[in-house]
């Protein structure tokens, strides 16, 4: 009997599921209560997958990925862009139509509720895509904070199956079932066209895997998002395209350096610390958290974050401890894990200033021994620029 044929668990009743829960079941993916939502986070070796697999096959290949529990935000209106301008730490006036960038939404203290891609739609019709265990969380602050604005927020968190295709490769699989022209679309730039015989379809070349690639929005009923997923694997079946899962989406994320809420980001780490001041433009009108920011800007962070290979066997895992040489606690991991492109175990890690130097020997405590580590340079894989 094939995976296929086997009868799939159902899924727990206290967790959410996306439209493509039933397909991820039927190919035999291993699943996991993430965020609330019932998710894949590997798929079988049976079918060419598994972590590494699907890692390998997104860094040289192509990989599809569902990312329907991801939260959309739309705000739209005459005072949409004073809003966004009000809500997010980027300066969303440097868009033009079609344009997206990376910015965060912050506490008065400058640490953060969320980091968020902003899209702009039109003139006045901006979406925010916003991390799925957040979503209701993001919705409200968005709502408080810009009732003085004339401007309509909707959350439409669930008005879309958002399917994501990553890789070298991502481009040539998602031309062959559209119209638009995808040469044309720059990354963190959005088109909308004809997909798999959808109509307006919105694709993004955006993602989280440091990789080049493609995210795509379509009707959210169950019927309509399998026959889109099964229809992109058949068309990237000749780049060897995989189903990817959370698995390799975190390591690839690890990779390129990309912040997850939780980790690198929370309501108690201000945007200094994370290292993200080059999304936060200071400079423009007054935003929630520049305050704070200005004041600790002059006064300096007591932590920052850093990239970690270790030197030593072992492997640095998320909330393990950083100590110095002579093993005293100095800081903690935030996301660790082997890195399968890059062959090495690494890690990101928050630790004092005078502590992150490029070439900084530190100790992970692992099962309650100091594990040598070294800082070295971020992001750990950047994606080879096209000839």
């Amino acid at each position: 009997m094939s995976v296929a044929e086997a009868t799939p668990p159902v899924a727990p009743q206290n967790v959410r599921k996306t439209a493509l829960n039933a397909v991820h079941r039927e190919m035999g993916a291993k699943m996991v209560e993430f965020n609330g939502w019932d998710m894949p986070v590997e798929y079988p070796s049976s079918i060419g997958c598994g972590i590494v697999a699907e890692h390998m096959a997104v860094r040289t290949g192509v990989g599809i990925f569902d990312v329907s529990h991801m939260g959309d935000i739309r705000l739209a209106g005459r005072e949409a862009l004073a809003a966004v301008q009000h809500i997010s730490m980027n300066d969303a006036s440097r868009l033009a139509i079609g344009q997206a960038q990376y910015s965060a939404l912050l506490y008065p203290q400058g640490t953060f509720v969320d980091d968020v891609i902003v899209h702009r739609l039109a003139e006045d019709d901006y979406l925010l895509v916003i991390n799925a265990g957040t979503r209701e969380k993001d919705f409200s602050w968005v709502r408080e904070n810009t009732r003085q604005f004339d401007c309509k927020v909707e959350h439409l968190s669930d008005d879309f199956t958002q399917i994501a295709i990553q890789g070298p490769k991502g481009v040539d699989v998602l031309q062959k079932l559209t119209d638009a022209d995808l040469s044309a679309v720059k990354f963190y730039w959005l088109t909308r066209g004809t997909v798999c015989g959808l109509t307006n379809i919105l694709m993004g070349r955006t993602g989280y895997t440091a990789e080049d690639g493609f995210e795509i929005y379509v009707p959210p009923d169950e019927k309509t998002s399998a026959r889109v997923w099964y229809e992109i694997l058949a068309a990237g079946k000749e780049f060897g395209i995989v189903p990817c899962g959370l698995g390799a989406r975190n390591t690839l994320r690890l990779e390129g350096k990309l912040p997850l809420y939780g980790h690198e980001i929370t309501d108690a780490i201000n945007v200094w610390e994370a290292g993200l001041d080059r999304f936060c433009k200071m400079e423009k009108p007054e935003f929630i958290g520049q305050g704070a920011l200005e004041k600790t800007k002059v006064e300096g962070v007591k932590k920052t974050l850093v990239g970690l290979e270790m030197v030593e066997r072992g492997i640095a895992r998320d909330a393990y401890k950083i100590l110095d040489e002579g093993g005293r606690e100095i800081g903690y991991v935030t996301s660790g894990s082997p890195a399968p492109f890059l062959k090495k175990n690494i890690a990101l890690a928050y630790v004092p200033p005078e502590q992150s130097a490029v070439g900084t020997t530190v100790k992970v405590e692992i099962r309650g021994q100091g594990i040598r580590a070294q800082v070295i340079p971020t992001p750990f894989y950047k994606r080879p620029k096209k000839s």
